[in-house]
């Protein structure tokens, strides 16, 4: 236990760490385009493409309501973010804010938990990449394809960050084409009436949105469960604040994707997944596959359900290539402020963190053997465990920045480029919310044991920063003293 948790903390002597941190330095190779699309890429992914039907089984048809009310939430943790990367824009910048104005011990539990909250998410979509080539490959083992996409990942993320960008864009690109093409065609055959497949199908038309059982179906606690995984699907778009240290502009460009991002994504779920429930009955959406793959080959169109195949597994490699750049950031950001291994600063040629690729690489070989072990129950124990981390970490997002706002003279307040709206209630308003989900993590059975393992992870990180990191901060303060 006292090896892992100095690993964890791993932190080299002083002189170790300046020699590491030397010529450091992440490009500006990031624009507008690049930091917009990598947002979307990330939150608009395998939570909408494979864990809405578990969020649909739970809540029906009201679990649109549960969107709009957690995008609200979530809209004000990115303005939050955005004020403060705005006027500070770093790497790994909701660690260092939370670390200058909660504390360091409040930074490190950020940072860390921020990276654990990664790797689970690409635990899940790795999963998820497993479930889609099922369709095509129904008779192959689910972990040879979580091998491959783990090893092509790893590969993609050694490139410059302006390929991943773009790259990044591209994939992004292709997943809100195809989602706003399925909104077309969905709303034209429910407008015009069409019933389509070979008449088995259910009829569509918008009264599936409460003909089975009403808009609650399962009732208020249906569409409160539904939370976990609705928080789980909004994970992502943090990444933002993550590109602060690689925008060639940060200050204009970070607040034209904030700004750009909420209303897309609300649209984006809200929208898609009214047209799916009124194309078809929401309680025949089951969670093997892709509810989208499901609705189309069930509604007879077998071709259409091919292509969204296509869709989704770029979808998962879009979230899985943007993860694991989030945690790098996050990871050398730390690194740089002594709160993480003097390694995770070192950059290749490229100027990419390698050394966190290759331990979330090697991490996500345990989701190989876990496909292997228990291939049909990881999804959803994943997904509760990051909206665990996610939400904890969106908790100190809000709190970091009513700190900073309330050290702030009123001279410097009216000078914020991009103030929180709403001030100060909003605030309170999403910091509340964030409360809420964790309870909600507590209240159901099924999510409970994220819960534990949640705030087991919190003491476990307390423990490495009391034991190893807050001597040596300690002892570098008293050297500056003296």
């Amino acid at each position: 236990m006292n090896q892992a948790l100095e690993a964890l903390a791993g932190f080299d002597n002083n002189n170790k760490r300046g020699n590491a941190m030397e010529g450091t330095t992440l490009r500006r190779g990031l624009n507008a385009r690049h930091i917009r699309f990598m947002a979307l890429g990330s939150a608009i992914g395998t939570g909408l493409f494979y864990g809405s039907a578990a969020a649909i089984q739970r809540a029906g048809p009201s679990v649109l309501l549960a969107y709009v009310i957690g995008g609200l939430a979530v809209y004000l943790v990115m303005r939050a973010l955005g004020e403060m990367a705005v006027r500070t824009p770093l790497a790994g910048s909701f660690g260092h804010y939370a670390s200058q104005h909660l504390g360091r011990w409040a930074g490190f539990l950020t940072g860390w938990t921020y990276a654990f909250s990664m790797m689970m998410v690409c635990l899940a979509d790795v999963t998820a990449f497993g479930v889609y080539m099922g369709l095509w490959f129904p008779d192959t083992p689910r972990w040879i394809w979580v091998l491959g996409i783990v090893l092509c990942i790893a590969a993609l993320n050694l490139c410059s960050v302006r390929v991943f960008g773009e790259l990044e864009f591209w994939l992004s690109l292709v997943k809100v084409l195809a989602i706003v093409a399925m909104i077309v065609a969905g709303l034209g055959v429910l407008l015009l009436g069409i019933q389509l497949g070979d008449g088995s199908a259910a009829a569509s038309g918008f009264s599936n949105l409460w003909a089975h059982g009403g808009f609650f179906p399962n009732g208020i606690e249906g569409m409160l469960a539904s939370f976990t995984i609705v928080m789980f699907a909004f994970g992502g778009i943090e990444v933002i604040g993550l590109t602060a240290g690689e925008a060639k502009d940060p200050r204009r460009m970070i607040p034209k994707a904030i700004n750009s991002v909420p209303l897309r994504i609300l649209l984006f779920y809200v929208l898609t997944l009214l047209v799916l429930m009124a194309l078809y009955p929401w309680q025949k959406i089951g969670s093997q596959g892709s509810p989208f793959v499901q609705i189309f080959s069930g509604l007879g169109i077998a071709s259409a359900a091919s292509l969204l195949n296509v869709v989704v597994i770029s979808a998962a490699v879009s979230a899985i290539n943007s993860d694991i750049f989030c945690t790098g950031r996050m990871l050398y950001g730390m690194a740089q402020n002594g709160q993480a291994p003097a390694g995770f600063a070192r950059l290749s040629r490229h100027g990419v963190p390698w050394m966190t690729v290759l331990v979330m690489s090697i991490a996500l070989l345990v989701g190989v053997l876990l496909n292997y072990l228990l291939p049909n129950e990881l999804f959803l124990v994943f997904a509760s465990l990051v909206t665990f981390a996610v939400v904890w970490v969106w908790l100190m997002i809000l709190l970091s920045q009513v700190a900073m706002r309330r050290g702030l003279g009123p001279e410097e307040v009216v000078g914020l480029d991009f103030p929180v709206p709403f001030w100060p209630w909003g605030q309170y308003f999403a910091i509340v919310f964030m409360l809420f989900i964790l309870g909600v993590l507590a209240v159901f059975p099924d999510t409970r044991l994220a819960l534990y393992v949640g705030v087991g992870w919190l003491v476990l990180l307390s423990l490495a920063y009391w034991r190893w990191v807050r001597p040596k901060e300690d002892g570098q303060e008293a050297l500056e003293l003296s």
